[in-house]
C-alpha cells in the first residue's frame, strides 16, 4: 500500500473536535493502566481484529499514556511504526486490513496546537487517572496542612498559651496562614517562639480572639 492512509490525511484543524486533556497534564508516576477486562473482551476490536492487529492495537493503547498530551498518538505513520518497532511497510499492511491497529482512533486538536490521534476509551482511562491523582494530591496536601497546624497548636501550648486557645481551630488556621507569609525557615523551637509571639500579637490586633493567650 503506497501513500498516506485515509485516517492520516491532513484535514482542516478548525473542523476537528478539541481534545479534553491538556498538554500540560502529566502522569509521570502512572505505572498502571486501568483495564476493564469485560469491556475489552466484548469490544468489536477484540472480537473482530486479527490477533496480530489486536496485539499492536494494545501496544498503541499503552504507548499513548507516555505521549504528550497524555492519551494521544502522533498522526505520523513513521512515528507510529517506530513506536511499535516495525517497518513502515509492515505498518501499512496492518492498516490495509478491515480492522486496523487504529480502530476507533480519530484526529483531534490539542491545546498545544497539535493535531493528534485520540481514542474515546483511552481518553476516559486517562481522565479517570488524572482525577484519582488529584484526589490523592488533595488528600496528601490536606493531611500535611492538618499535621502542620497540629504542630503549631502544640508549639503554642509549649510557649504558654491557654488550652482553649490552642484548641481554637479557626484561630490556628489564621495563625498558620499568617506564619506561612511572615515566618521564614523551619518551625523549630526556640527560634519559632518569636514568630509565634508576633503571630499572636497580630491576632489580638485583628480581633481574632478575645481571651488571654498566655497562662498567668
Amino acid at each position: 500500500m503506497s501513500g498516506p492512509l485515509p485516517i492520516l490525511q491532513l484535514v482542516d484543524s478548525s473542523a476537528l473536535p478539541e481534545h479534553t486533556v491538556s498538554a500540560d497534564e502529566r502522569l509521570d508516576s502512572h505505572y498502571f493502566i486501568q483495564w476493564n477486562l469485560k469491556r475489552w473482551r466484548k469490544s468489536q476490536f477484540r472480537q473482530l481484529a486479527e490477533p496480530e492487529v489486536g496485539w499492536f492495537g494494545f501496544l498503541l493503547f499503552c504507548e499513548a499514556h507516555d505521549e504528550t498530551p497524555v492519551g494521544t498518538l502522533p498522526v505520523s505513520e513513521e512515528l507510529l511504526a517506530k513506536a511499535l518497532g516495525i517497518t513502515i511497510e509492515r505498518w501499512r499492511q496492518l492498516c490495509a486490513r478491515k480492522i486496523t491497529p487504529l480502530h476507533n482512533w480519530t484526529q483531534a486538536l490539542c491545546d498545544n496546537g497539535e493535531v493528534r490521534l485520540v481514542h474515546p476509551v483511552v481518553t476516559e482511562v486517562v481522565r479517570d487517572a488524572l482525577d484519582r491523582r488529584d484526589v490523592r494530591k488533595a488528600s496528601s496536601e490536606g493531611k500535611a496542612v492538618y499535621q502542620r497546624q497540629q504542630r503549631l497548636s502544640e508549639a503554642m501550648r509549649d510557649v504558654g498559651c491557654d488550652k482553649a486557645v490552642c484548641a481554637d481551630r479557626v484561630l490556628i488556621e489564621r495563625l498558620d496562614a499568617w506564619l506561612l507569609e511572615n515566618h521564614h525557615g523551619q518551625r523549630r523551637m526556640p527560634q519559632f517562639e518569636a514568630s509565634i509571639t508576633r503571630a499572636l500579637r497580630h491576632a489580638a490586633e485583628q480581633g481574632w480572639m478575645g481571651r488571654t493567650v498566655r497562662r498567668v
